[in-house]
């Protein structure tokens, strides 16, 4: 059986915290010296997403200044196709990974939207654009583990921490986090329930091809170990 994958965008494929590092230093030069590069903490996450409106920590912007910048971002035409891939490449490796192994993918955002065409095509199209033919994709605003569960996905990946615990408490899909701050960043809940953090998607990929064998002990079972976890004990972040 073919194994179903779920995959976040924002923090996970595509690097939104450099975009809005780069339009801060165009709307307000004078105000900040961000520190450009993409982090596991880049963009707060809304209740079972992964975009809110509000900015990396790296920017030192007002309210008001927040709230400019998300007004340039929805005002901006096809924003969400002007974005680069977290780790060059990354999409294409997916894509040719998928097609040799007959995974199912299915991409998850839950991205505000902006000028020009609906989310879900712009997002749609930087995939394809990338080297992803035919992306399934859905902009959501539930629990990420009520969708793992009705679509019935074996594995999520995601950068946020309270998207994996979704995950882990509402599905029995397993939930892969990436993690790319301090290793001793990851919370302990997730820890506790079993989340393992990999540093990068290209670990996460080299990790989801050694777990998918014909093994007697199972996909999770498999997965458990490659990330070094307990499932009866507080587990430890790393590959």
């Amino acid at each position: 059986m073919s194994l179903r994958l779920g995959f976040d965008m924002d923090g996970v494929l595509a690097d939104l915290n450099q975009a809005l590092v780069r339009e801060a230093l165009r709307l307000f030069p004078d105000d900040q010296e961000p520190k450009a590069g993409p982090s596991t903490d880049a963009v707060a996450a809304a209740p079972g997403g992964d975009v809110a409106e509000t900015t990396p920590p790296s920017l030192a912007l007002t309210s008001r200044q927040e709230r400019e910048l998300w007004d340039t971002v929805r005002s901006t035409h096809n924003f969400w196709e002007t974005l680069d891939e977290t780790e060059p490449g990354i999409v294409a490796r997916l894509a040719a990974i998928a097609a040799e192994r007959r995974w199912d993918v299915i991409f998850l955002t839950s991205r505000p939207s902006s000028a020009g065409d609906p989310v879900q095509v712009q997002s749609q199209r930087w995939l394809q654009r990338l080297g992803y033919t035919l992306p399934a994709l859905y902009v959501v605003s539930t629990s990420r583990g009520r969708i793992a569960h009705a679509l019935e996905l074996d594995v999520v990946v995601d950068d946020r921490p309270e998207n994996c615990l979704d995950v882990a408490i509402d599905s029995k899909a397993r939930a892969i986090l990436i993690w790319r701050g301090a290793e001793g960043g990851v919370p302990a809940s997730a820890r506790r329930l079993g989340i393992g953090g990999v540093p990068t998607v290209a670990a996460c990929l080299d990790l989801l091809i050694e777990a998918d064998t014909e093994a007697p002990d199972g996909l999770v079972s498999r997965l458990t170990k490659l990330l070094r976890l307990k499932s009866s004990a507080p587990a430890r972040a790393g590959v």
